[in-house]
């Protein structure tokens, strides 16, 4: 009786262990692979609860975009320019069969995706100019070097969605080189503005001091011949005046020789009462001209 309840309980164990072993799930984000002793019978690709029996083991594979880093590497370019490329892909498991039969892992993947697409990189960067990797034809560049991969992969079970290019510089030698000779160029341009700068500044100030000369000479021209004009019409005048009345200008002038002799308030004379300097001192001229008025003291 007890060795009858010993079996009985044994095979309640087994059997609940086997039933517990036969479902498994497939996540939206899974597809899995069937395996019968190493052998796949079939592939699940959609989700949701399967069975699979006792003796059978299942392989799940992510179905999302993956992705793969490539190391930074030296390349040279078209024109002979080395640069240091920095290249990153996607790719996708689309055929789990295959990769299973070829590949097996992920990781075996990613190992068998580094020389390919090292290789892909050099080959199609060889034959484009730097100019091109790092401008307008980039993104061809990057369509080519994505074709190349897929032809080399295609029997692996996977396709590759995307190749870009994280980072595509000239090594900091040549760097440090093309900064030099660009600051000597802008220190050339700079040298240059400032010799036209001051060029221009010079014509400038020669043409400055020029009419600065023109109007002066102008100016003093016309000044000359004004001067002259006030002159003559002053000597006209005084002609005229002194033809009038000979005596009252002789007077007049005597008296602006008096104010500007005697105007400082230390101005000492020494000269005799006599002089003739002083003879309106003594008496006032007479008029000359007939109707003119007597003489008053």
């Amino acid at each position: 009786m007890n060795l009858r309840l010993a079996v009985g309980a044994a095979l309640v164990v087994i059997l609940g262990f086997v039933l517990l072993t036969m479902p498994f799930i497939v996540t939206q984000t899974e597809q899995a692979i069937v395996l019968q002793f190493g052998n796949p019978v079939r592939v699940v690709a959609e989700p949701g609860l399967y069975v699979k029996m006792p003796w059978e083991s299942v392989v799940d594979y992510d179905k999302r975009v993956l992705d793969f880093d490539l190391a930074a590497a030296r390349v040279t370019a078209a024109d002979q320019k080395p640069m240091i490329v920095d290249a990153y892909s996607r790719f996708r498991i689309v055929n789990p069969l295959l990769f299973y039969q070829t590949i097996g892992t992920e990781l075996a993947a990613r190992s068998r995706l580094t020389p390919i697409m090292s290789g892909a990189v050099r080959n199609v960067i060889s034959t484009v100019a730097l100019a091109d990797v790092v401008s307008g034809k980039r993104e061809e560049t990057m369509r080519r070097i994505r074709k190349a991969i897929n032809d080399q992969t295609k029997g692996f079970g996977i396709a590759i969605t995307d190749v870009r290019l994280r980072r595509a510089d000239l090594p900091e030698a040549n760097s440090q080189a093309i900064y030099a000779r660009m600051k000597s160029d802008r220190e050339r341009e700079a040298a240059q503005y400032r010799a036209n700068g001051d060029q221009a500044a010079a014509e400038i100030r020669a043409d400055a001091d020029r009419q600065r000369t023109e109007i002066l000479a102008e100016a003093q021209k016309q000044a000359q011949i004004l001067r002259g004009q006030g002159d003559a019409d002053s000597i006209k005048i005084y002609a005229d005046a002194f033809g009038r009345d000979k005596s009252f200008f002789v007077f007049y002038r005597s008296l602006e020789a008096y104010k500007n002799a005697l105007s400082g308030q230390d101005t000492t004379f020494v000269l005799s009462p006599d002089d003739e300097f002083f003879r309106y001192f003594a008496a006032p001229p007479k008029p000359s001209g007939a109707g003119a008025a007597p003489a008053q003291r």
